[in-house]
């Protein structure tokens, strides 16, 4: 059973007393965060997470650098892989509509002890990833403006001077997505609403101009020319990184629960249709950015990517009118990951099972926000980008190392539900609040689930795997070629020292109230 951190007292507001208030109970929980999100904001909440403009402008240079225009192919493989992970989580969200996700259900799936691990894990890699996409502006601003180059005159995000305007420009995102974090649930939602709009419309345009302005057929995609990976294999796997980053995040839409009408019936359907519409249009962009390419060999795309793409095929004007809807959607993915990552916090703190708990799990009655966890995540978050002054090679070592983190806990997560399954433990019948039946996988859900976690798995073990050529391509910097492997060690011995320091703690406690 559960324990709950109790709030300011105040009176309720209406919907505290609704039925979806009470689909609560049963974990043991009262409604404090505000519910006023309907399908489409579930909706943005997973899709802005994704955010297939920030991600693939982030991203498409590093791929197509790695795997050439094969890299493409590595597009359909993730999504496949991951909507099979989605269709697991949209069975969990509808059965466990409670904030802090993958903590909850793994917890429940398992052991208070591997679920904790598996939401530390969760938490701090969203922390990671609240930075990676921060810095992502980099890619994009200067290239609207060489105003934007604060520090120095080389643009380039592996460049000194690149590397540390991105940590510039990313603190300043943070401070400003930190600001909405705290304001009000209901600002969040039309911030997230109106991004998601503007970035889908954004997208569609991107691929209808990238697609005909085309300078090649299709079949480019089949090329390994210019790939820094030798043989089709190896272009793949490293390839596979920008799809592995983009198609991340889908869970929020259950994240949000708390905060959802109807979580049951709309968290499972916006998981699934959030991860399909950002699957398609990113795959539509990177199909659209290697065919409308002026070159293919100049390397200009392995290094500017799509910005570079966009204003030489399009025209400065056009292009950089489209690289401000980027912008938006960067902002928004920012806010999104960072509102995830709060509400994480909030969950596990509300169990009392993060040091300063009672602060953590603390709900501003008035904004139906947790406010201190939105502070926790900016300022850390603001914190790693202070390793870009340091390196160039940490704007790609941040990167990855959020991946690998989600990555295995998503992983931590559709484990445990294998196993229930098997043991025919897991509740498969119910009904949703409209008394329609939840969201299942039916006989699927064997097969389906131990494709998902050996899928997660591999690419787990791909995206860590301690590549020099990847990770310190300017060699003489051996802790970044092993950056995510000892940030992961580091994150787990954390995490065990806490839990033991916790638990002599509670023993103590308990021997000294014990009555001689």
């Amino acid at each position: 059973m559960t324990t709950t951190v109790p709030s300011d007292v105040r009176s309720d507001p209406p919907e505290h007393h609704s039925p979806d208030a009470h689909s609560l109970d049963e974990f043991g929980y009262r409604q404090e965060l505000h519910r006023s999100l309907g399908r489409y904001a579930s909706f943005a909440a997973g899709f802005s997470f994704i955010s297939v403009l920030t991600t693939v402008f982030q991203f498409f240079a590093f791929g197509y650098a790695f795997g050439g225009p094969l890299f493409f192919w590595a597009w359909p493989a993730v999504l496949v892989g991951q909507l099979m992970v989605a269709a697991c989580f949209a069975e969990l969200a509808a059965r466990y509509p409670i904030s802090g996700a993958i903590y909850q259900w793994s917890s429940r799936l398992s052991n208070r002890t591997f679920g904790w691990f598996a939401g530390w894990i969760m938490v701090i890699g969203q922390i990671v990833v609240v930075a990676a996409a921060a810095l992502a502006l980099q890619m994009v601003l200067p290239a609207i403006w060489s105003g934007f180059q604060l520090i120095g005159t080389d643009p380039a995000p592996t460049s000194s001077d690149g590397a540390a305007n991105a940590a510039v420009l990313g603190v300043l995102l943070l401070a400003l997505t930190t600001l909405v974090n705290i304001l009000d649930n209901r600002v969040l939602s039309v911030v997230n609403r109106v991004g998601v709009t503007a970035e889908i419309i954004g997208a569609v345009l991107i691929v209808v101009l990238l697609l005909t302005h085309s300078e090649r057929s299709p079949g480019i995609t089949f090329h390994t020319e210019g790939a820094a990976q030798s043989g089709l294999l190896g272009a793949l796997l490293v390839g596979s990184f920008t799809a592995a980053y983009v198609l991340i995040g889908f869970d929020s839409a259950g994240e949000m629960s708390e905060e959802t009408h109807h979580p049951r019936r709309t968290a499972p359907r916006t998981i699934l249709i959030a991860l399909g519409a950002a699957g398609l249009l990113g795959g539509l962009i990177v199909l659209g950015g290697l065919l409308a390419a002026p070159s293919l060999t100049d390397r200009r795309l392995a290094v500017d990517g799509l910005s570079y793409v966009l204003t030489s095929s399009l025209g400065d004007g056009v292009g950089r009118l489209l690289l401000a809807d980027v912008v938006v959607a960067i902002a928004v993915a920012t806010l999104a990951i960072q509102t995830s990552a709060c509400r994480m916090l909030f969950s596990m703190a509300r169990d009392g099972r993060l040091p300063f708990a009672r602060r953590l799990a603390r709900v501003n009655p008035r904004t139906g926000m947790p406010t201190a966890p939105a502070l926790v995540v900016g300022t850390l978050a603001a914190a790693l980008l202070l390793l870009n002054f340091a390196s160039a090679e940490a704007f790609l070592a941040i990167g990855t190392t959020c991946i690998v983190m989600l990555y295995l806990a998503y992983a931590m997560v559709t484990g445990p539900l294998l196993v229930s399954r098997l043991r025919g433990g897991f509740p498969a019948a119910g009904t949703d609040e409209t008394g329609a039946p939840l969201f299942s996988l039916g006989r699927w859900g064997v097969p389906v689930n131990a494709l998902a976690l050996l899928y997660g798995l591999a690419m787990t073990v791909n995206l860590a795997w301690p590549r020099a050529e990847v990770y310190d391509p300017a060699g003489g910097h051996w802790y970044f070629q092993w950056f995510t492997v000892l940030f992961l060690t580091v994150t787990v011995a954390l995490g065990a020292a806490y839990r033991a320091y916790a638990s002599r703690t509670t023993a103590a406690k308990a021997l000294a109230t014990t009555p001689a």
